[in-house]
């Protein structure tokens, strides 16, 4: 539980800015005892040098942190006449507790048709992987109130989602993997309501999910990793 809790809250602490510098223009060569390689996936890919991924055939998954952008509920709730289009806190809070739900079954689900088992338990096989879906912007939230109109937008809305690989035993940092982009992005104005928004952000978990287990997979023929 005291490992769990450190680990949300490095992901919150990239929340609050790390992600922003690192998806800038220009991400910083190191990060910490990582090292930027080239990734043609993600926008950021940070790794140790020395770091062996070929034993680990198992994973322990953490609940996935999820958080909105900065001041998003009150820049949407600035746009709405009246209080029954703006979105609450205990609205928030369950599209929050929704996202958790569905990204850790979403991730369990890619890991296990990846060939590897998702445990509980630390060893010197497993792996430990946490994820982050922050800087939330959700064009048409879900507060499924009556007499709310649906939106029109290019997209969902936008994310950024983090990953960071531990040795689940001593707790060492292996790599860190940023990347941002926006869920259902169709580049026209298309009608946006709750139920699509939702399948679109889904989808971009399930793209993101599938992209972080073929890195691992990747990751094994690329080790031990170069410096």
């Amino acid at each position: 539980m005291h490992r769990r809790r450190f680990t949300a809250s490095i992901l919150v602490a990239f929340a609050l800015g790390g992600a922003s510098s690192v998806l800038a223009q220009k991400p910083p060569a190191t990060m910490e005892n990582l090292v930027k390689v080239p990734s043609k996936q993600l926008r950021a890919v940070y790794l140790l040098p020395g770091a062996d991924f070929r034993g680990y055939r198992k994973v322990i998954l953490d609940p996935t942190h999820v958080a909105f952008a900065k001041n998003w509920q009150r820049e949407f709730n600035s746009t709405r006449r009246g209080s029954s289009g703006r979105v609450t806190d205990a609205d928030m809070q369950r599209i929050v507790d929704q996202a958790i739900q569905e990204s850790g079954d979403i991730f369990t689900r890619a890991f296990t048709d990846g060939g590897y088992q998702v445990v509980t338990t630390p060893g010197p096989d497993v792996l430990r992987v946490s994820t982050g879906l922050v800087n939330i912007r959700i064009t048409s939230p879900d507060i499924n109130r009556s007499g709310r109109s649906a939106s029109y937008s290019g997209s969902a809305g936008q994310a950024t989602l983090i990953v960071e690989a531990r040795d689940s035993q001593t707790g060492a940092v292996l790599g860190r993997a940023f990347d941002a982009r926006l869920a259902g992005d169709t580049a026209i104005m298309m009608r946006r309501t709750t139920v699509s928004n939702r399948n679109d952000f889904r989808n971009l978990v399930r793209d993101w999910a599938r992209i972080s287990v073929r890195g691992l997979t990747e990751l094994k023929t690329m080790s031990p990793i170069r410096g």
